[in-house]
């Protein structure tokens, strides 16, 4: 049965998160750490919702340490990518929020993310709150989380490295995982959402397929491959060739190797 007083405790948990983010934007003026909470929003949701639970058993402590990888590696990841500079879509953010940014923010980043983590949260949650022992859809769910995790951890390096090349510079990275897709990241990502909802299910909370279809909505229409890919093309005209040779999202051998 849906605990509702439990999932609100994950929203509490996000919400004084998110109202510290953006009390640090008001003395930094920039909001673009929000990128690097944004994973940590789930471990928050993930952590208050298993500390009210009874008893720790063998799923909780397995979602718990892979939801804190996932989580920790990719805010780490983020936040020194974004070090120091104001991330270009939060720049037109604010210029089309002017005046009073300061104060709209705290609903318009800040507030919309951690609202959007907690809807997505409910794959944590229902494998968080579920009774049932260990079973063979859970060992399906560690598989793919871990193979997310490696997909999309070896694509940030691969990307990582190609950046700080400077030999490489307006140039479009198609070698590694980026040879089988546009965005491997996200695809890896996308399996980790997938993953955890298999431990919701293997829980019997089957309802929270809200939460990688709204994830994979995301990724692939709002915040990753739409957007990124918007505008890409303008700054590197070799990305049009990439494109037509690679797809997108799931991977798969690029058109011109068949």
């Amino acid at each position: 049965m849906f605990n509702w007083s439990l999932y609100l405790y994950s929203l509490y948990a996000i919400g004084a998160f998110a109202l510290f983010g953006w009390m640090l934007s008001l003395m930094t003026n920039k909001v673009s750490h929000v990128d690097g909470m944004w994973s940590l929003f789930f471990v928050l949701a993930g952590y208050s919702v298993a500390l009210l639970n009874y008893e720790f058993t063998m799923r909780i402590l397995v979602v718990l340490t892979l939801l804190s990888i996932w989580g920790v590696r990719l805010s780490v990841h983020i936040s020194w990518r974004n070090f120091g500079h104001e991330d270009q879509r939060y720049v037109v953010i604010r210029q089309n929020n002017e005046p009073n940014f300061w104060f709209k923010s705290l609903y318009i980043v800040f507030g919309l993310q951690a609202v959007l983590a907690w809807i997505i949260s409910l794959a944590i949650y229902g494998a968080l709150d579920g009774e049932t022992s260990f079973n063979a859809l859970d060992y399906l769910g560690l598989i793919l989380v871990a193979f997310g995790l490696y997909w999309e951890v070896v694509a940030d390096w691969q990307l990582q490295q190609f950046k700080a090349n400077p030999a490489n510079a307006n140039q479009v990275l198609s070698t590694g995982l980026w040879r089988y897709s546009r965005h491997p990241n996200y695809f890896g990502e996308c399996c980790v959402w997938w993953g955890f909802y298999l431990f919701a299910l293997a829980a019997g909370a089957w309802w929270a397929i809200l939460s990688p279809i709204l994830m994979t909505f995301l990724l692939l229409k709002v915040s990753g491959v739409s957007l990124l890919e918007s505008t890409i093309t303008e700054r590197r005209p070799a990305y049009l060739d990439y494109i037509r040779n690679t797809n997108a999202f799931v991977p798969g051998l690029p058109k011109d190797a068949n």
